[in-house]
C-alpha cells in the first residue's frame, strides 16, 4: 500500500495534520526560524520557494514582530488539513520566542505525488 493511502480526504471537515507530515513541516519551519525562507537547505519533499515568496515570507514574519521558535508537540493540538479536491490545505500554528503559541500561521499545500507528497509552502500570515 502506497504512504499516500491512508491521509483522510474530506472536503468539508478539517482533520489533524497527518503524523507522517509533521517532520516535514517541523523542517520548513526551522528553515524560516534561522532565516533560510528560499530553503536553501532542501528539505525533502518539499518544492522550491520562489525568491518572490520567500522575500513575502520573511516580509510577513518580520511585521508581526516575534522570532519564530520550534514547533512543540502543543502545535498538532491546534494545527488542521483539509482535503480540497486536488490538494490538501494545511495550516500550521507558529509559536514564537516572545509569546509561546502565536496568531502567525504556515500555510502549505499538500500533493499526491506518484506513492509520496509534495510540499507547496504557500505563505506565513496571521489570518
Amino acid at each position: 500500500m502506497s504512504e499516500t493511502a491512508h491521509i483522510l480526504k474530506d472536503e468539508h471537515n478539517q482533520s489533524p495534520v497527518p503524523s507522517s507530515w509533521r517532520n516535514t513541516l517541523s523542517d520548513i519551519v526551522e528553515a524560516f526560524k534561522e532565516g533560510d525562507f528560499s530553503l536553501t537547505r532542501k528539505v525533502t519533499g518539499v518544492r522550491p520557494i520562489s525568491e518572490k515568496r520567500a522575500t513575502k515570507i520573511a516580509g510577513s514574519i518580520k511585521s508581526y514582530g516575534a522570532q519564530l521558535t520550534s514547533l512543540p508537540e502543543d502545535s498538532w493540538q491546534t494545527s488542521v488539513c483539509q482535503w480540497m479536491g486536488d490538494y490538501w490545505d494545511v495550516m500550521v500554528d507558529l509559536y514564537t520566542v516572545e509569546e509561546g503559541a502565536s496568531d502567525l500561521v504556515l500555510q502549505v499545500r499538500v500533493y499526491e505525488e506518484g506513492p509520496t507528497y509534495a510540499f507547496d509552502v504557500h505563505f506565513v500570515y496571521v489570518p
